[in-house]
């Protein structure tokens, strides 16, 4: 007998895209953000360092050819059959003159093994011409946008300085899907005056989008970013989940979440040296088998609560 299915895992739509394994390439091409340049802000969102997202090959003096070049060479090791997704990971990897966005993404493609695209932007820099590239791109090749939307209430948004709003965000997904590319979005649960109501209505809104994937992850105070200084100078309005506390959460969320939208991850983990709080000592994988386990005990499943 088939086991159920408790929630929609990325592994399990990857196997749906894909005959063979593949594994994504972080890329830092250099981009910076319209909320660092001046365009919309400076200094970023409250809660950014870059540094914890960005693996040890990609750095900005290396150029695409050669940040894929090193990280097939990590992976090729134990799968020398895997192919791979380039994925422009770093700050917004659609903020840029298109010829110039274009020239990158095609020295990625062009990489032997490279099978597709996912590129992390804001809901706020996809200009129709690039959207149309992309559309015209996935119809040969894997394309994925990945928009970084953290909340789904303005007020929340305006507090980490996040420079757009959650209109501009469905505007964005709407846009996107519309066009046959696959769209995932990413969100930040437990932001400084979100209660847990507020955390658990993201998902209402989040399933009346047509997204493809959903990241998610815990809250993490980042040393040398205004929040932990405003942590610091008045905690009052955080709340930094336990591990358990945090695993109850996101099954109560998922349980409300549209079952066709994967759920790509639960957590982040940030480097060590950097992370002030919560610090669980749990790995990525850890985490997500703790997880699996308290869904199987709690005998519920992804989109139960979830309504038309």
């Amino acid at each position: 007998m088939e086991k159920k299915r408790r929630y929609y895992e990325y592994g399990e739509f990857l196997r749906e895209q894909f005959s063979f394994k593949v594994q994504k390439i972080s890329i830092n091409a250099g981009f910076t953000c319209p909320n660092r340049d001046g365009a919309k802000g400076w200094g970023g969102c409250t809660y950014c360092n870059n540094q914890t997202f960005s693996p040890e090959y990609c750095h900005t003096e290396k150029s695409v050819t050669e940040q894929m070049e090193e990280g097939v060479r990590f992976f090729s090791r134990k799968y020398p059959d895997m192919r791979y997704l380039a994925y422009f990971q770093a700050y917004t990897n659609t903020y840029d003159r298109l010829d110039a966005l274009i020239r990158k993404y095609e020295e990625a493609l062009a990489y032997p093994g490279v099978e597709g695209l996912i590129v992390g932007t804001r809901p706020d820099c996809m200009p129709e011409d690039l959207l149309d590239y992309f559309a015209e791109l996935s119809r040969r090749k894997f394309v994925m946008i990945e928009y970084g939307l953290e909340s789904t209430q303005d007020q929340t948004l305006v507090r980490i300085n996040r420079g757009h709003t959650h209109e501009e965000s469905e505007s964005a997904i709407r846009r996107t899907a519309a066009k046959g590319i696959y769209t995932g979005a990413h969100l930040i649960l437990g932001l400084p005056g979100e209660s847990r109501e507020d955390i658990l209505r993201h998902a209402d809104v989040l399933s009346r989008l047509p997204i493809t994937t959903l990241k998610l992850h815990q809250l993490q105070l980042i040393r040398n970013t205004r929040m932990a200084k405003e942590f610091e100078e008045d905690p009052s309005d955080f709340h930094l989940y336990t591990a358990d506390e945090y695993i109850e959460l996101v099954i109560d969320f998922i349980e409300r979440l549209n079952p066709s939208i994967v759920v790509e991850r639960f957590v982040s983990q940030s480097p060590k040296e950097l992370l002030i709080a919560p610090d669980w000592g749990l790995k990525n994988f850890e985490f997500t088998a703790k997880v699996t386990k308290r869904i199987e005990e709690r005998d519920t499943r992804q989109g139960r609560l979830f309504q038309v």
